[in-house]
């Protein structure tokens, strides 16, 4: 099957940055507009009742979004740094991103504790639960997708435990938004993060702060730690003059509306079941070419799928051999440095996309295996050739 490329173009199997739909191109360049006006203060407002329906929040007065332009690191800092005024704060961190909610904690709270589990392993309740009992603990702060690993962590058992003790319960949702329900209230979440250019399927550049009305009010008792990442004066300007605090970057907030139309005319339940069959479809064909994967399937991000390299193949080369043909993947990181290579299947993807990667790994795997040589016979014969479509039926690919 031949897969024809636009001069330039990148096919991005990653967890973010993504492809993204044709529309939001033009909606980057929609208008030129003053962030003081009331043009944007529409702007605003759309974005906010778009991010909440993506939450299914139905109680639409009890939960507020501020929207920063800045990475989702960003909207994390501005979490870590406002919430927990002079409070102790518990970080839950099992691999990269937890460790760099961690880091950030450390900077701004002064008595920020670690429980930490080795990348790409669950966390122990009964552990969490003894360091609750024995410390008076004001935050607690984890990550929903841990993007090194692909690990999807509990948000309904961890929410519980905050719950139960008294202490706020924030999320790093920045990979997970737009792919997996994150149902704030039932989870007991106090604010959570999250990125336009991830699962949303936007451009990069902004993330926002999604929290309940009644602990955003509760951050004008803290003093600001920072300046331009301060959650209350971000919340304070939506709420009296409906606007951000400092100059946004506009351009990115009119295709973020647009990629949140495109979710909510989708429908917000069917978008989640597109990109888990996406997964699925990719994780069959990976399964199909003996590839194994670092996590059980059922601890698995419906977003992103973690894969063992074979021993015989150098992932740098992997890499390389797919970047030829427009396919970017992502390499692992840390521990899992030269053992494990990375498929995202969010943004805009097609079943065709999926092929073609599919067999585009295969015959990068073979070269790699073949030791550089071009000619993959020889070893094909012994290695299960992937068969997506019956060859009388392929479509044509334009």
């Amino acid at each position: 099957m031949e897969r024809y490329i636009v001069l330039n173009a990148q096919f991005l199997f990653t967890p973010g940055p993504v492809n993204v739909a044709e529309n939001l191109r033009s909606a980057v360049i929609k208008s030129d507009i003053c962030h003081r006006e009331l043009e944007f203060d529409t702007l605003l407002s759309n974005i906010e009742h778009k991010i909440l329906s993506l939450f299914q929040i139905e109680k639409r007065n009890r939960y507020r979004v501020v929207v920063i332009t800045g990475s989702g690191t960003a909207a994390n800092e501005s979490m870590l740094s406002s919430v927990a005024g002079q409070g102790d704060v518990l970080i839950l961190s099992n691999g990269e991103f937890g460790e760099r909610l961690a880091n950030t904690s450390k900077i701004h709270n002064a008595h920020t504790h670690v429980i930490e589990k080795p990348w790409g392993k669950g966390f122990d309740l009964s552990q969490i639960e003894a360091f609750l009992d024995a410390h008076k603990v004001s935050v607690i702060a984890m990550v929903h997708h841990e993007t090194c690993s692909g690990m999807l962590n509990p948000l309904h058992l961890i929410g519980a435990l905050a719950q139960k003790h008294g202490a706020l319960f924030i999320v790093d949702g920045v990979s997970s938004v737009g792919a997996e329900p994150v149902d704030m209230e039932g989870c007991n979440i106090a604010f959570c993060s999250s990125s336009s250019s991830k699962a949303i399927g936007s451009y990069p550049g902004l993330s926002f702060v999604i929290g309940q009305t009644i602990q955003f009010e509760k951050l004008k008792h803290h003093k600001p730690k920072t300046t331009y990442l301060d959650l209350a004066l971000f919340y304070r300007f939506l709420t009296t003059t409906g606007q951000t605090p400092n100059t946004p970057a506009i351009p990115l907030f009119f295709a973020l509306d647009q990629a949140l139309t495109n979710i909510l005319s989708e429908g917000v339940v069917k978008r989640f079941d597109v990109i888990r069959q996406r997964a699925n479809d990719l994780r069959r064909g990976m399964l199909k070419l003996n590839l194994k994967f670092l996590i059980d399937e059922k601890d698995m991000c419906s977003i992103l799928t973690t894969v063992h390299v074979p021993w015989s193949v150098n992932v740098s080369d992997l890499r390389r051999r797919l970047r030829e043909n427009g396919i970017i993947i992502y390499e692992g990181k840390g521990c899992f440095k030269d053992k494990v290579f990375q498929v995202g299947n969010i943004g805009e993807m097609t079943d065709l996309d999926i092929i073609f990667f599919l067999q585009n790994l295969e015959v990068a795997l073979l070269k790699c295996q073949a030791g550089g040589n071009d000619d993959v016979d020889p070893i094909r014969k012994s290695w299960p050739t992937l068969k997506l479509l019956d060859q009388s039926e392929e479509p044509a690919i334009s």
